[in-house]
């Protein structure tokens, strides 16, 4: 794995198939061989930390969830994303593909970026949550969604991978459509700690499964706790982390080590 590293950057955390940085994301993806990822998922801060309530656990609870979610303004909002995307697309080979999960607060800024950094769009995901937190102040419909967009390079020699026959496998023998509907994350996927934002494994299976082969190189550039590390784990590829919270990389290093779970939608 650390032949994918270019600079001056040392792991936290490294086996043969697996790379865990605690640092500043911008720094360490510009530490990463050009052209060395098959597959990046991103999910980026939501800039949802605004001082107010949501429901957790049947309890109301603050949404802060720190620093790193807050952001002064629409445009430094949209100069971050444009950033991590630009350095995201550099370390991208070719025929490689970008996920990024988003809610309404982040993920319009999220598509534009796509475009002005030179991605074109192949599929806008709905994931319908099926046990969603209820609706506290019952002045707007419950949100029960998240977006995920699927996109390429927008060049003429790249073309993407897309595994339409397990898809197709998996979904009775129709064509998946691009709505998924499926519960949020159980809670004996966070035996080992719990993240704000942690995404179910199942999820993070599917676009895994769908998008890349075995041996395929995938990057987090927000790993959190790393469901997409124990997801790539289990179907056999090869991943890199990246989070500037001590916290979280342990979590990622516990849960790697740990973790062994195969679900279904």
């Amino acid at each position: 794995m650390r032949e994918l590293i270019k600079g001056r950057v040392s792991p936290y955390y490294c086996t043969e198939t697996e790379m865990l940085f605690l640092d500043d994301t911008f720094s360490v993806l510009k530490k990463l061989a050009p052209s060395s990822v098959d597959m990046v998922f991103a999910d980026p801060p939501y800039f949802l930390s605004n001082d107010g309530i949501t429901c957790h656990a049947g309890y109301m609870v603050s949404v802060n969830k720190g620093d790193w979610d807050k952001v002064s303004s629409v445009s430094e909002k949209h100069a971050f994303n444009r950033k991590w995307i630009r350095l995201c697309k550099e370390v991208l080979s070719p025929n490689g593909t970008i996920w990024i999960s988003g809610t309404l607060h982040n993920i319009y800024s999220i598509g534009m970026a796509l475009e002005q950094e030179g991605f074109k769009i192949i599929n806008n995901i709905t994931w319908q949550k099926t046990n969603p937190p209820p609706n506290l102040a019952c002045r707007c419909f419950t949100h029960s969604t998240e977006t995920i967009l699927w996109a390429q390079k927008d060049e003429k020699k790249s073309k993407h991978f897309f595994n339409y026959q397990l898809m197709k496998q998996q979904n009775g023998g129709k064509q998946m459509k691009d709505v998924w509907t499926g519960p949020l994350t159980p809670q004996k996927e966070k035996v080992f700690g719990k993240h704000p934002t942690q995404k179910p494994v199942y999820l993070l299976e599917r676009i895994i499964e769908a998008s890349t082969n075995p041996g395929a190189v995938v990057l987090d550039p927000f790993c959190g706790s790393s469901t997409t590390g124990v997801a790539a784990k289990m179907l056999g590829r090869k991943y890199i982390g990246i989070d500037n919270v001590e916290e979280y990389i342990e979590l990622s290093v516990r849960r790697l080590q740990q973790e062994v779970l195969h679900e279904e939608f």
